[in-house]
């Protein structure tokens, strides 16, 4: 098992990282955080709307299911969120350099480092 800051330690062994965070999707504050290249107060916040608008669609369209990742392919990065299936109300943000990432290896990272981490 790993905690928050083991957890970013470990998606920031990727090739092509630049930062990741754990945050509140009930608050949009950032649980921990690492790396650089975003402002990821405002990503936290900003992505946290994202999450929450997701599933205020699946409920409107009457979808029982869960979300596994949203991905956002930018011009030069990935942005990954993953809401954590260990604990409700927290997801995972990581940011990815377009040119260097795999972006396979990134989303099996992503739920890799899901699985161990504790609260």
């Amino acid at each position: 098992m790993a905690n928050i800051k083991q957890t970013l330690e470990e998606l920031m062994t990727l090739d092509g990282a630049l930062c990741a965070a754990v945050v509140d999707s009930s608050s949009g504050m950032m649980l921990g955080s690492i790396g650089s290249g975003v402002d990821l107060e405002v990503a936290a916040a900003g992505n946290t709307e994202v999450i929450r608008s997701k599933m205020k669609t699946m409920r409107a369209l009457g979808l029982n299911d869960v979300i596994e990742d949203i991905l956002i392919t930018l011009g030069k990065h990935y942005h990954i969120l993953r809401p954590s299936a260990r604990k409700e109300g927290v997801f995972i943000y990581f940011v990815l350099d377009k040119q260097r990432a795999n972006l396979a290896m990134a989303r099996r990272k992503v739920t890799d480092v899901d699985k161990e981490m504790t609260f």
